[in-house]
């Protein structure tokens, strides 16, 4: 994934204000257990609607095919 460092410097789960760290296609938030997709490698999708469980991300290998 191709996240700005930058980015992930500043960027903070939305519920919780924790970091997030990359893994795969998806920024996490271990504190809150949720995983943010990354749409086109490198925009985080961190709406709260749009979140999945970080047992599921988990299950699908941190993977995904959200287009935008």
């Amino acid at each position: 994934m191709a996240v700005p460092k930058k980015l992930l410097k500043i960027i903070a789960c939305p519920k919780c204000k924790n970091d997030v760290k990359e893994r795969g296609l998806f920024l996490i938030c271990e504190s809150c257990e949720l995983a943010f997709p990354v749409l086109d490698k490198t925009i985080p999708d961190m709406l709260i609607a749009d979140v999945w469980p970080l047992k599921k991300a988990a299950e699908a290998r941190f993977r995904h095919n959200i287009k935008i």
